[in-house]
């Protein structure tokens, strides 16, 4: 007759206590390397990606006017072009290293 998963779960961790080995390792005993930091910058950009182009979309559909509406409302604000190059940089920088970046993958 076979065991239930709570008798082999059991086993599992009675055995695992007795050996003192660790569960897991750590993130504190890992060295940050370049690739490293490079693919969770890759998925970062994914996801803001994602939630921008969601974002972005859903507002098209449920906000009363047009764009171009909203366009010119946001010259009226008459922002400087420190800020807006800036707004153009953060939404520049995102698409291009996860493009980039993806076609390294690739490579």
């Amino acid at each position: 007759m076979g065991t239930t998963a709570k008798e082999e779960m059991a086993r599992f961790w009675e055995k695992n206590t007795k050996s003192n080995r660790p569960l897991s390792p750590h993130i504190t005993i890992y060295k940050w390397s370049l690739p490293m930091a490079m693919s969770i910058t890759h998925r970062g950009t994914g996801v803001a990606l994602s939630l921008g182009v969601s974002l972005f979309s859903l507002a098209a559909l449920l906000l009363p006017e047009q764009f171009p509406h909203y366009l010119a409302m946001v010259k009226s604000l008459s922002l400087g072009p420190a800020l807006i190059y800036s707004a153009k940089f953060a939404l520049a920088f995102p698409l291009s290293y996860h493009t980039w970046n993806g076609v390294r993958h690739l490579v």
